[in-house]
């Protein structure tokens, strides 16, 4: 497993500015969380769908396939007991329910498609120069870099004890999918050993540079907006606009859905 999220390509999202992939980030979930009605979420649907081919970031969602594949059913499903309509149609399935629940699931889909075409289309250091220059204090911006560090790191940690316990004659393939889930756990004790001797030394690295020594930081990269980032930053702030009129007057609802 590749130890890093961000994908090498020379495309158009690429190629723009930390803080106005940020804003897009930060644009998509403000339009999501909305409208209940799934189809009055389909033009923000559209956007992620087409900015995710533009990123070419198929190839991280792919790597999460089962991760999705699971959130989808589930959230299919758990929604509609904490939501209710006036068509019933079977079990604890009434029309209003399920499509509140198909929205909320395109919620989190979309949120992580989102989420994954950032870190896709953007090295560590250009997110957390974007996020201080859009106000968020160094150490904060640096914690969140060193998270998404963390996590490839430790699933490709997670594979190479797999496979060393594989080489030893340890069947991690054979059973259904909670029999497989089992013989896992503890495989994770040496992970989150490993884990913890990693970040103690990343620690101990951090205090002789000198980290946080100073206040007034200075950078070696530079970020700048060019005339396209500052078209998709207007179009994208109107379309919130636009949006949150929609709402305000009341569009995207679903007439009959009690929620509780």
């Amino acid at each position: 497993m590749d130890a890093e999220l961000y994908l090498d390509y020379n495309t158009v999202i690429h190629r723009l500015d930390a803080r106005t992939k940020i804003l897009i980030f930060v644009y998509a979930f403000m339009v999501l969380v909305l409208f209940e009605n799934p189809l009055w979420m389909l033009p923000i649907a559209t956007l992620v769908v087409l900015h995710t081919a533009l990123a070419r970031s198929w190839r991280n969602l792919w790597r999460i396939r089962a991760l999705l594949a699971i959130l989808t059913v589930w959230s299919l499903i758990l929604w509609n007991f904490f939501a209710s309509g006036e068509t019933h149609l079977f079990w604890i399935f009434d029309e209003q329910s399920l499509l509140f629940g198909v929205a909320r699931t395109m919620l989190l889909l979309l949120m992580i498609t989102s989420g994954v075409n950032l870190i896709s289309t953007t090295r560590n250091e250009e997110l957390v120069l974007g996020m201080i220059r859009l106000g968020l204090p160094y150490r904060v911006g640096f914690a969140i870099s060193t998270a998404l560090r963390l996590v490839p790191t430790t699933a490709a940690s997670l594979q190479t004890i797999a496979q060393a316990q594989r080489s030893r004659g340890l069947d991690l393939d054979g059973g259904n999918i909670l029999e497989r889930m089992r013989k896992y756990v503890p495989l994770l004790i040496p992970v989150f050993i490993t884990t913890i001797r990693s970040t103690n030394v990343f620690g101990m690295a951090l205090e002789s540079k000198g980290f946080g020594a100073r206040e007034d930081r200075t950078f070696y990269l530079q970020l700048h907006i060019t005339t396209l980032d500052r078209i998709i930053l207007i179009g994208g702030g109107l379309f919130v606009l636009v949006s949150i009129y929609l709402k305000l007057r009341g569009y995207g609802d679903i007439p009959g859905l009690s929620r509780f």
